[in-house]
């Protein structure tokens, strides 16, 4: 017997359907501009009147990051188990398999190695697609091995992350994750390697409270969601009306939490000049 049920609240669309990138021949961004979704691509995902940026998955964020779109995968094949025999609305079994026919990915995270401006550089990236990007067992395991390739092979890392935060399914599995990659970046940091995090929207949830903030170098996209409950949950619970913008990137610049904001087209040569300045190197 499934403990809630979304339909009794409104909600019918899953998770898993709401795709990050826009399907069909026009996209109509927030502020009611209509563009062409071809030309959107060409303009990776940036809504040219608007400066909207929609959403991406790891497939757009490595043909930006890496040069000529060329990396290796690493642990493409790990997927996540059932141990808790979960059920809601449906078995979280069936759940994983529906969602991995429907997105075809594994989980909600992938990570590539490649060069990104000549450099070698390890890139994780979470995909909002997957279950709304919740970070299961599997997110944490692929998080810290691709430190662990980052400290053995001693090139820099950087996360992107786009998640709901932890994943229900998972109970205390899912909450595991917190302590074991924020340990991992530990050891990155003992290892003196760069770790630069690019929080993108939303970023919210146990990946807010764990790896999302514990970045050498804290970057937001322009307008992202960032925080850990929603504003929705923020404004109920406190029974107080919030400040403009409030969770935004741009709120968390003013107050310190975020290093810069990056616009998607200048996000290569953000990164790749702060690794130059951390590391010393001639800037390019």
């Amino acid at each position: 017997m499934a403990w809630f049920k979304r339909k009794e609240k409104g909600i019918t669309t899953a998770t898993e359907d709401k795709k990050d990138v826009p399907k069909g021949l026009w996209y109509k961004s927030p502020t009611g501009k209509i563009v062409d979704t071809d030309e959107l691509a060409r303009n990776l995902w940036v809504s040219p009147e608007d400066d909207f940026h929609v959403r991406i998955g790891s497939k757009e964020y490595f043909e930006i990051l890496f040069d000529n779109n060329e990396f290796k995968e690493l642990d493409a094949n790990l997927t996540s188990k059932d141990p808790l025999k979960f059920e809601d609305t449906k078995k979280y079994s069936d759940r994983l398999k529906d969602v991995m026919d429907k997105t075809k990915l594994k989980d909600a995270i992938r990570t590539g190695v490649g060069k990104s401006k000549g450099k070698e550089l390890v890139v994780s990236c979470m995909d909002f697609a997957f279950i709304g990007g919740s970070m299961g067992a599997v997110v944490g395991e692929k998080i810290a091995r691709a430190i662990d390739y980052s400290i053995k092979n001693k090139v820099p890392f950087v996360l992107i992350s786009k998640s709901g935060g932890a994943r229900m399914m998972e109970a205390a599995y899912s909450l595991m994750q917190l302590a074991k990659t924020s340990a991992k970046l530990a050891q990155l940091a003992e290892e003196k390697i760069p770790y630069i995090s690019l929080c993108t929207d939303p970023t919210t949830g146990g990946t807010t409270a764990s790896y999302a903030m514990l970045g050498d170098i804290n970057i937001g996209e322009p307008g992202a969601l960032i925080g850990f409950a929603g504003p929705r949950i923020v404004r109920d619970t406190t029974g107080k009306d919030l400040p403009e913008g409030f969770q935004t990137s741009e709120f968390l610049l003013e107050h310190g939490f975020l290093d810069f904001i990056a616009h998607r087209k200048e996000l290569k040569n953000k990164i790749n000049l702060y690794l130059d300045l951390i590391q010393n190197q001639e800037i390019r």
